[in-house]
């Protein structure tokens, strides 16, 4: 199949140059990184390019092409998710940074061996390792789905080497400056991904005839823009208290919990611009989910106007529209903007598992190794975790059965719960726990939450989980570790 008015050559072509300008930024941006450098960048990241890097990082290729496809079924009320975000933040800013900077940590999993134990501090690694790599592994494995129906399968190239060429390019630019090759790299790719947003919603008005301020009126006046939802009860999914709450609990535990995300916060100079960095780019997630929003309205709204058949699985409302029924350039701006959100965020995970693995199960900063030997093992960790990318993309293919790969993928979202249990528990809390048994009760939760999430509507009235979950998640988790205290006579 080739796109809208463009030869899949054209759009190999634009995917070799982009590759080209990311190597080109990784090779300037490499030069002299030692084994410090990878991990948290010597910590000279300016706190503005970090701010704006981590927008590509915190949205992905399932936000790109998903979050515009929403809007038929819920509107806008995810803005009310995005409202909640910022509370999150905040807590991130104000609680957790201040003791990862006092700490000084690389890896933020860290402060759990200080705080309960050895066991402890590995089981919490393990939970985001795994985690991770499944979240990843399934953000490229949409984005590899998109390139291969559209370009590959042209030339009648298989869906492997499709993966494999995407992971050794992403390997080739972060193996050797790492986390500070990916500050700049991210970048590049959020400004492309806005770019991509922003030439589609341009191209809509055009195509329709409509100005900028008229397509907003439409927009507007739609039946998508509704944001708030204060009608409904707990069990509505729309209920704004029930999204703003999840919203806050997510940010807090998929940024201010996850190595990932926080890796890049690490890099900058202090904690006082590491503040700064966070709550501007807090501010700036909520006009960019306002920008995918819209765009996902104007979407439909140009759809419509069409008369063109929506696809029954939403994802693909966007490549469809941008492939075969908008100017040519789109199609472009589109594979770019797709490669950008997917591989700013595969980047970034494939350096912070290296990370994770290196300092927290090979304990890099415990053990007496010479810069040669930590950039030996570094290699090998960061080949070993590109290898398992492409074989869980690779089962991801061969299941080739979406509602399983999504169930997969929201299993790996519990593996977060246990993790807030965790830090929520070392925080508010004096008690100590029994270490050796702190495993059991993270392996148990994610268990009985997926049991009580299955059977909500029959015991709890009807009522239905949503994003909330991980709350309970963290909840089962906290009071787990609670009947392992040592000491429950001393509370915060």
């Amino acid at each position: 199949m080739s796109a809208y008015g463009i030869s899949p050559i054209v759009l190999i072509a634009t995917i070799v140059g982009y590759f080209l300008v990311l190597l080109l930024v990784a090779h300037i941006t490499s030069k002299g990184a030692d084994t410090q450098a990878f991990f948290n960048a010597k910590r000279q990241s300016p706190w503005y390019l970090v701010a704006f890097g981590m927008i590509g990082a915190s949205l992905s290729g399932v936000t790109f092409v998903s979050v515009p496809g929403w809007v038929a079924e819920s509107q806008f009320s995810y803005m009310q998710m995005v409202f909640g975000y910022l509370l999150g933040y905040l807590v991130i800013a104000t609680v957790l940074m201040p003791m990862y900077y006092k700490l000084d940590l690389t890896s933020i999993y860290t402060y759990l061996e200080g705080r309960f134990g050895q066991v402890s501090y590995k089981t919490g690694a393990f939970f985001f390792l795994g985690s991770r790599l499944v979240q990843a592994s399934f953000r490229l494995y949409l984005v590899a789905i998109v390139l291969q129906t559209f370009v590959m399968d042209h030339y009648g190239l298989p869906f492997w080497l499709t993966v494999m060429v995407a992971i050794i390019l992403i390997w080739i630019y972060t193996y050797k400056g790492g986390i500070k090759t990916i500050v700049w790299t991210d970048t590049l790719q959020t400004t492309c991904m806005l770019v991509a947003v922003v030439a589609t919603i341009f191209a809509i008005g055009s195509e329709m005839q409509l100005s900028l301020g008229n397509l907003i009126a439409t927009v507007k006046q739609s039946e998508y823009s509704q944001i708030f939802y204060f009608e409904g009860g707990w069990s509505d999914s729309k209920n704004f208290f029930k999204q703003f709450l999840a919203g806050a609990f997510i940010a807090i535990v998929m940024t201010g919990l996850d190595q990932d995300m926080m890796q890049k916060n690490l890099t900058c100079k202090n904690l006082g611009e590491a503040q700064k960095n966070m709550f501007w780019f807090s501010l700036s997630l909520i006009f960019v989910n306002l920008l995918f929003l819209g765009m996902g309205a104007m979407l439909y709204i140009y759809a419509d106007s069409l008369a063109i058949v929506v696809p029954e699985k939403s994802d693909l409302l966007f490549p469809l529209l941008a492939f075969e029924h908008l100017p040519a350039t789109i199609g472009i701006v589109f594979v770019l903007g797709l490669i950008a959100a997917a591989y700013s965020s595969a980047d970034s995970a494939l350096t912070s598992l290296t990370t994770s693995f290196c300092i927290d199960i090979l304990d890099f900063e415990k053990k007496d190794r010479d810069e040669v030997q930590k950039k030996q093992a570094r290699l090998i960790t960061h080949i070993v975790f590109s290898i398992l990318l492409f074989v869980v993309i690779l089962l991801f293919y061969q299941i080739n059965n979406d509602a399983v790969i999504k169930a997969i993928f929201s299993i790996a979202g519990y593996t977060y719960g246990p993790l807030l249990g965790l830090f929520a528990f070392g925080f508010f809390t004096k008690l100590n726990v029994r270490d050796p048994l702190v495993p059991l009760v993270c392996i148990l939760s994610p268990i009985l939450t997926y049991v009580i999430n299955n059977n909500s509507e029959a015991w709890l009235a009807g009522y239905k989980f949503g994003f909330e979950l991980l709350l309970l998640n963290g909840i089962i988790t906290f009071v787990g570790l609670l009947s392992l205290s040592k000491k429950r006579d001393i509370l915060c």
